[in-house]
C-alpha cells in the first residue's frame, strides 16, 4: 500500500496563517487568523471573535487557547 497517512497535527501544522473555526468543550466557538500551533494544539488567533450560542458576544486582538480546551479545529475555505 502506498497509502501515506496524515497526521491532524500536519495539516493543522499547514494551515498556519489561514481562518479558522475553533470550538471549546465550553461550546464557545473562536474564529480568528491561526499565527501558531504546537504538538498540545496550543493556539494562537489573531483578530479573534468569541461566539456563544451562535451570535458574536467579544473580539480579541490577539488570543491564546490551551489545547485541552478544544474539541475541534475547522480550518476555513479560501473563497
Amino acid at each position: 500500500m502506498s497509502e501515506s497517512i496524515k497526521k491532524p497535527i500536519n495539516i493543522l501544522q499547514k494551515a498556519v496563517h489561514k481562518q479558522v473555526s475553533i470550538r471549546l468543550k465550553n461550546d464557545y466557538e473562536y474564529k480568528g487568523k491561526m499565527m501558531n500551533i504546537d504538538q498540545y494544539m496550543n493556539v494562537i488567533l489573531t483578530n479573534a471573535e468569541e461566539y456563544s450560542g451562535g451570535s458574536l458576544t467579544a473580539n480579541y486582538g490577539k488570543l491564546v487557547i490551551r489545547g485541552n480546551n478544544v474539541l475541534f479545529i475547522k480550518i476555513e475555505s479560501d473563497l
